[in-house]
Order: C-alpha cells, then sequence, then structure tokens
C-alpha cells in the first residue's frame, strides 16, 4: 500500500505537521491554531482565530437531551469504554442533528449572492423542501447565533455568508407563521464559509467542536455505576 500526503511526517528524528515541528508547536501554538494548520496548511491570522474558536464554543455541549448524548451516555451505562461510547455519540450525529450544518453550509454557498432571499424562500416553499439552519424544536431564537455573528462583525469577519444567513432569516419570519430562527447550525455553517472552510469540512467541525461535551457527559454517566434502560410505562405496545 501506498499513501501521499501532504499533512504530516513522523520519522525517528522529528514529527512534522505542515513542514513545523511538533515540538515547536507544542511551545508556541494553540490546539485550535494547529487544528487550523492541520485542516488549511497554513496558520490563520489572530482574528481567524478568535471567530474559530468562538464557532467551536457555541456547540461544545447542548445538554443530556440531544440524540448524541443520549447515545454516549446510555452506551457508557452498559459498561464501554470511553473511546467506544464517544465513538457511538459521534455516530449519532446525523442529519437532523449535528449533520444540519452540512446543508445549511452547501444552501448559504449556493445562494450567497441572491438578490431576492423572499424569492428564494417562496421557491423552496413551493418545492416543499425545508431550508437547512433554521428552526430549533425548542428555541424561538437562537442565542448562541447571535453571538457567532457579533463575534464575526467585532472582528470583521462578517461576509457574504453571514449576511445570507440574515437575509433568510428575515424572509423567513416573514413568510412563516412560526419562528425560524437562525439556528447554531446555520450560524456556524455561514461563520465557517466566511472563514474560508469548505461544506465538506462541516460535519466534521461541528463533531471537533461537541467532542468535549459529549467526554463530559460520559465520564458524568460512568459515575452513576447505572445502567440504563426505559421503564415498562416509557414503552407502548402497539402489535396485535
Amino acid at each position: 500500500m501506498h499513501v501521499s500526503t501532504r499533512i504530516s511526517r513522523i520519522t525517528k528524528e522529528a514529527e512534522t505537521l505542515r513542514g513545523h515541528a511538533l515540538t515547536d508547536l507544542i511551545a508556541g501554538r494553540s490546539f485550535t491554531e494547529t487544528a487550523w494548520l492541520a485542516l488549511r496548511g497554513e496558520f490563520p491570522s489572530k482574528d481567524q482565530l478568535a471567530l474559530f474558536d468562538a464557532a467551536l464554543v457555541a456547540a461544545v455541549d447542548h445538554g443530556p437531551a440531544p440524540a448524541s448524548s443520549i447515545v454516549a451516555r446510555v452506551v457508557a451505562s452498559a459498561g464501554n469504554d470511553v473511546h467506544t461510547s464517544l465513538a457511538a455519540g459521534l455516530l449519532a450525529q446525523g442529519t437532523l442533528h449535528g449533520g444540519a450544518i452540512e446543508g445549511a453550509a452547501r444552501f448559504l454557498a449556493a445562494h450567497a449572492d441572491a438578490p431576492d432571499m423572499d424569492a428564494v424562500v417562496r421557491q423552496e416553499k413551493e418545492a416543499g423542501r425545508r431550508i437547512p439552519g433554521f428552526g430549533h424544536k425548542l428555541l424561538d431564537v437562537d442565542r448562541r447565533s447571535a453571538a457567532i455573528f457579533a463575534r464575526a462583525e467585532a472582528l470583521g469577519l462578517s461576509g457574504r455568508h453571514c449576511a445570507a444567513a440574515s437575509r433568510l432569516e428575515a424572509a423567513l419570519k416573514a413568510s412563516s407563521s412560526k419562528p425560524l430562527p437562525l439556528n447554531v447550525d446555520g450560524a456556524m455553517a455561514a461563520a465557517f464559509l466566511d472563514l474560508g472552510f469548505a461544506p465538506d469540512h462541516m460535519r466534521g467541525l461541528f463533531a471537533f467542536a461537541r467532542l468535549p461535551g459529549l467526554l463530559a457527559q460520559i465520564t458524568e454517566e460512568r459515575e452513576t455505576g447505572e445502567l440504563r434502560r426505559l421503564a415498562d410505562d416509557e414503552i407502548e405496545y402497539l402489535g396485535p
């Protein structure tokens, strides 16, 4: 088997990431700076790093209720290793949880320069398609999104994708009978696109952001020493 890579080189003499000695990175760079380097092949500017950090912080945890947290805790309760529980939590992230960021990124990238967002919303409604990155099961306003956009604006990094997301949110508000706020998936997608990341990066970036929260959920669950299972009154039999 032959693998060609521009990412890293490991020898007896040194470990190198994108041309930088790992020991130098340990001594002088943060984890998120190094993550950016691994993904992009160069270091971010100070302001780019600040927005990257902010967007990652927004998804670090959202309680035990989301699918990835529930699954991670249930798997941990069955006595599995931490890495197994982490993998289970990551695998529970799908189109409706954790994966919406990719759909939002692709939609924003395709419609960022649309002159009439009201027309875009009408077109999607008539086709029976839901615009990804908007709406939330619990929240009428997603404060995380507002905080990301405020940070992007303060850093001078709010670009065409953040602007498109804001215009879409306004168009949806004007045409819908229920709140459809820009959610954290949509806000992260817009910020990451304006930072130069590709839609293919999005699901991985969300998973990267959520890992500390999942690890916290798992370690807390392991402390209980109890096996999670549904109670009888939580199961409704509908068969013959």
